[in-house]
């Protein structure tokens, strides 16, 4: 492959492979693939296409694995401003200067468009030369090589959709690029064939795979399913809802019917066939008791290294952990300066404890009331947000996913343990006394709304802030369980085996069975789906693309032109607010994302979504 000049720079990102040379000083756009060195000599065996097909997934996995950072795009995560670093080359830096507020961010992602085509191109390398070697391959190692063109097309395909999920037509190439004169005049695709094309991936992928991956962080048939399942449930969306900042597409109710109907089969079958289970059997664990982190129930152990090559991890990207410059951010990007001098770029909304249900009644407890912690019994007072009590018999995916006052985690200095230390909302860094034992409370003033996340936070020594050695889940099982779901319930209404699917992942915050009344209907079915989706996968990047697929901003914020939403503390301060008299126009804006301005100045045949015109 030859070096590409970024002039024309959507498609000067095939240097993916580099990415995690944390040694590395040059530039990454200007080097040269190393598997095309002597490439004729290269491409010879089943473990060249192997080495190759590494070095795609190289390439994908920093387009995917911080993508909670897009749930500051919805209303219970806040993502402080364009967060992620530059000059990091662990990272790529395809996050970096994306907007992740809930308002405004539809032109800050022409980094990531660009790194995104890096991760096609890259991926058509290992189809393409990897097809050349099918003539000649042994009867032996035919499936192998046909296995890693599958693996690649899955991931071919997730970059695809990832794309027109958000920029909706955008160019199509199913080859190298070789020269910039390929692509100069190259116009956008329209969704409908691209989707068609990411199908004709997931569904090659989902033949040729085997039925089980062959090592962690690579994928196997029920990936392609599951991948393929999202895009139909993701097609029905748009054609259910809507899409009308996209030109040229109308939405179809008939075609909307056969998508719900096909996704429901693809996760139908990866829920059947393949003997997943939710992870520790979807059994609570023990919440342990109240500021006490010695016991944490199993929704936290999910979401560390211990469950790396889970079943419930149906596709997964791999980290190499403590001294590799292969490692994940997760610590650094959810906790504060005592958790080894992490950053806190991402914590909770005050709003998402309210909707954790109740263990002992399984609905929603009284609301909590922000309180200035000066008002007499404050801390005492019931349901008061800073009163610890507040917040028993709750999910237990609330302990495992955020920490109020009193809440303890283990700070971490040069990979070591310094003791437990307690969130205290506004007491950074501060002696603390409680239960008669001295502590230093957690220092995190970066947090500004009463809450820190526990999910992704390490709760034990040995690994630095960027060192994290998890895989970083892209399908769970469980989202499967809820789209199959959402789609069931939009074809027919609820069923008894996607009522017993939502309450299996219930069971694992210790909640009872949903009442009839939640069943009751297409409607009140939807709403139980929902919130199990705002629980469940809390922090993992569903959010936004959930309330952009189902129209659902006007309903989330209100309507345009209104006096918008004060985000609170738990002290009752005022923080944020946000669609306050917000036009039309911004409201479509946020639907639909902007085409980059420098990739249409260098291509005329680039056209602009219309609310960007």
């Amino acid at each position: 492959m030859k070096n590409i000049s970024s002039k024309i720079l959507v498609f000067s990102l095939i240097a993916g492979l580099t990415l995690f040379n944390s040694a590395c000083t040059k530039d990454l756009l200007d080097q040269i693939p190393t598997t095309d060195l002597g490439a004729a000599q290269f491409w010879q065996t089943e473990a060249d296409a192997t080495t190759a097909l590494m070095g795609a997934y190289s390439a994908v996995r920093p387009l995917f694995d911080r993508d909670y950072y897009f749930d500051g795009q919805g209303e219970y995560v806040r993502t402080r401003g364009t967060s992620t670093t530059s000059g990091n080359l662990r990272l790529g830096d395809a996050y970096n200067g994306g907007n992740y507020n809930p308002t405004g961010y539809g032109a800050s992602f022409d980094k990531y468009y660009r790194y995104l085509y890096g991760g096609v191109n890259r991926t058509n390398y290992v189809i393409e030369n990897v097809k050349k070697m099918l003539p000649t391959a042994s009867a032996a190692s035919k499936p192998g090589l046909e296995a890693v063109i599958g693996e690649a097309r899955l991931l071919r395909g997730m970059v695809y959709f990832r794309l027109i999920s958000m920029w909706g037509d955008v160019p199509y190439m199913g080859n190298i690029i070789y020269s910039n004169d390929e692509v100069a005049n190259l116009a956008r695709t329209p969704i409908a064939q691209v989707k068609d094309s990411i199908m004709a991936d997931f569904t090659y992928a989902f033949d040729k795979l085997p039925l089980k991956p062959s090592a962690l962080g690579r994928a196997a048939k029920p990936a392609a399913l599951a991948f393929r399942g999202k895009m139909h449930l993701f097609w029905a969306s748009w054609n259910k809802f809507g899409w009308p900042e996209l030109d040229n597409f109308a939405p179809n109710v008939t075609e909307a019917t056969a998508s719900y109907t096909a996704a429901a089969a693809d996760f139908k079958a990866v829920i059947d066939n393949y003997g997943l289970k939710l992870f520790r059997n979807g059994e609570p664990g023990e919440w342990g008791t109240m500021g006490n982190a010695d016991i944490l129930p199993n929704y936290f152990y999910l979401f560390m290294p211990v469950a790396n090559g889970d079943g419930e991890q149906i596709m997964a990207f791999t980290h190499g952990g403590t001294g590799t410059g292969q490692g994940e951010e997760l610590m650094r990007d959810v906790a504060g300066r005592t958790h080894e001098g992490s950053q806190c770029w991402v914590f909770p909304y005050y709003e998402i404890a309210d909707r954790y249900q109740l263990t002992t009644t399984g609905d929603f407890a009284e609301k909590l009331i922000p309180t200035n912690p000066s008002t007499a019994g404050a801390r005492t007072k019931p349901n008061s947000a800073i009163n610890p009590a507040s917040y028993a018999d709750r999910d237990y995916r609330m302990k495992s996913s955020i920490m109020w006052d009193n809440e303890m985690s283990i700070g971490l200095t040069s990979l070591k343990s310094t003791g437990y230390t307690p969130f205290i909302y506004k007491t950074w860094n501060s002696v603390v006394t409680i239960n008669g034992v001295k502590y230093t409370s957690y220092n995190t003033d970066a947090a500004v709304y009463g809450y820190v996340f526990r999910k992704f936070l390490r709760n034990y020594g040995g690994l630095g802030r960027s060192e994290g050695d998890y895989a970083y889940p892209v399908m769970r099982l469980a989202d499967v369980f809820l789209m199959y779901a959402e789609a069931t319930n939009e074809l027919t209404g609820p069923q008894a085996d996607a009522i017993s699917l939502v309450n299996q992942i219930r069971r694992r915050g210790n909640l009872p069975a949903l009442k009839p009344e939640k069943t009751a209907s297409k409607e009140e079915f939807f709403k139980a789906i929902e919130q199990e989706r705002i629980i469940e996968l809390l922090g993992e990047g569903q959010r936004s693309f959930d309330i952009r697929r189902w129209r659902a901003i006007e309903r989330v914020w209100n309507p345009p032109y209104g006096l918008g939403v004060w985000k609170l503390d738990t002290h009752g301060a005022q923080r944020d607010r946000y669609f306050q008299n917000t036009s039309e126009l911004t409201y479509q804006q946020n639907y639909i994302f902007r085409i980059p301005p420098g990739e249409r100045d260098r291509n005329p045949n680039l056209t602009q979504n219309k609310p960007w015109l």
